[in-house]
């Protein structure tokens, strides 16, 4: 009888998953331990796939692979909450097909409560609900959450920090928008820098300064520092640094990581 040899199973992942920072951490609204950001020694990317070329999807996503890129940001517009449409249901599906990077959806969508059913999210997923968003934003949180992933409270820059102690129990990290949400290239409301800082003090006083904050809108190579000392954990990048044009994508995200380290 012919001896057959046996191979050892083949990860057919493209790409290790990303290394985070992540820490156990006591978090009394859960009754127990649950994860949490451990002290930063590097900022986390998080690219804006609303600027990734469609045609060259592949190549940018093996390119952020191998840099080891944390999350991929995905904007859902539904041109009501915001003035445009971008990237829908079946892109967040079919995308998770294609990398094993999480994703971080952003869902700039009016009563989200109503339409959250329709993405499947999983595990691992960053999702953010905004504020302004619905009169359900409990509703809405509780429902991602529910759902298996991380909800994270979005909020707008002339949305004041305190409202985030309606949903402090809920959360699993806040997104601050330093740009009024919607399109790609605008320049950082300068008010909103200061509300990353005044957001970490928010989650201390909770005992909760572990979680991550994100930052959303003119990520710079120049606003990305600014950004990071005011504790900002995971920047949102788009056409003014990873995406930008004036120099390679593998040249542009070693940059920002110095920027944010």
């Amino acid at each position: 009888m012919t001896a057959f040899k046996q191979n050892a199973p083949e990860n057919k992942l493209r790409g290790a998953l990303p290394k985070v920072g992540i820490r156990p951490a006591i978090d009394g609204r859960r009754k127990g331990i649950r994860e949490g950001l451990e002290d930063q020694t590097m900022g986390m990317l998080a690219p804006s796939m609303m600027c990734a070329q469609i045609d060259k999807l592949d190549e940018t996503l093996r390119a952020f692979e191998k840099a080891g890129i944390e999350y991929l940001h995905i904007d859902v517009m539904d041109g009501c909450f915001v003035p445009n449409l971008m990237l829908g249901t079946d892109y967040v599906k079919q995308l998770r097909k294609l990398t094993s990077i999480p994703l971080d959806i952003h869902l700039m969508i009016t009563e989200p409560e109503k339409k959250i059913s329709w993405f499947d999210f999983q595990p691992g997923e960053f999702v953010s609900v905004h504020h302004e968003s619905t009169k359900n934003w409990r509703q809405a949180l509780q429902m991602v959450r529910d759902a298996g992933a991380k909800p994270l409270a979005a909020i707008n820059p002339p949305t004041p920090v305190s409202v985030l102690e309606d949903v402090i129990d809920l959360i699993d990290g806040v997104l601050v928008m330093t740009v009024n949400p919607g399109f790609a290239g605008q320049k950082a409301v300068p008010e909103t820098i200061a509300k990353i800082h005044e957001t970490r003090e928010l989650l201390a006083k909770h005992g909760l300064a572990h979680l991550p904050i994100e930052v959303d809108g003119n990520c710079s190579f120049e606003m990305a520092p600014k950004m990071r000392a005011q504790s900002a954990d995971i920047f949102v990048c788009g056409s003014s640094s990873v995406f930008t044009k004036s120099m390679p994508m593998d040249e542009a995200i070693a940059k920002f990581r110095e920027c944010v380290k």
